[in-house]
C-alpha cells in the first residue's frame, strides 16, 4: 500500500516537471497538477509572459483545465499540487473551486498566501474546508526558482555588457 507521503512525492514530481516546462520558456518555474481518484486530471505551468496575462499562474491554468475536464467548476475530491506556495489570487481560486487538498513545495516570501507573507487559509471558510500539506520536495522546487532568477540576472548582465 502506498502511503500519502509517497503519493505526495510522486505527484509533486509531476508538478516539478510542469515547472521545468515553464523554465524552458523563461517563465517563473512554477508547475501544478490536479489529482482526483489517484489520477492527474489537469496540468499547468506559468505562462504569464507568453500570454501577457498576470493571471496565467500555474495553479489558475490547472484549475481551469481541471474544471473543463470534469465539466464542473466544483473540484471536490481533488488535490492540487503546486511547486510554490500559492499567491493570494491562486489561494482565492483554490477556495472558490472547492479543491479538498493543497500540497505545495517551496515557500514564497514575496507573495505566499499560506503564511510566508499572509495566511488566507488561517480562517475557517464558511462553506468549505481545505487540508494543506506544505514543503513537499521543497529543495527541488526552491532550486528551480533560484536557478531561474540567477539565469535572468546573468541574461540581463550580458545584455548590458553588449550595450
Amino acid at each position: 500500500m502506498i502511503s500519502q507521503e509517497q503519493l505526495d512525492i510522486r505527484f509533486m514530481k509531476e508538478a516539478l516537471a510542469e515547472a521545468k516546462k515553464a523554465l524552458e520558456k523563461e517563465e517563473v518555474p512554477v508547475g501544478a497538477v490536479l489529482v482526483r481518484s489517484g489520477k492527474v486530471i489537469a496540468r499547468g505551468h506559468n505562462q504569464v509572459e507568453l500570454l501577457h496575462d498576470p493571471t496565467a499562474h500555474a495553479e489558475m491554468l490547472c484549475i481551469t483545465s481541471g474544471a473543463a475536464a470534469l465539466e464542473n467548476w466544483r473540484l471536490e475530491g481533488a488535490t492540487l499540487y503546486c511547486t510554490l506556495e500559492p499567491c493570494p489570487m491562486c489561494a482565492g481560486a483554490i477556495l472558490a473551486s472547492r479543491v479538498d487538498r493543497l500540497v505545495w513545495g517551496a515557500p514564497d516570501l514575496r507573495l505566499g498566501a499560506n503564511g510566508s507573507w499572509i495566511d488566507l487559509f488561517s480562517m475557517n471558510h464558511p462553506m468549505h474546508s481545505l487540508e494543506i500539506t506544505s514543503r513537499v520536495l521543497e529543495e527541488e522546487a526552491a532550486f528551480l526558482m533560484r536557478h531561474f532568477f540567477e539565469m535572468m540576472r546573468n541574461k540581463k548582465k550580458k545584455s548590458l555588457n553588449i550595450l
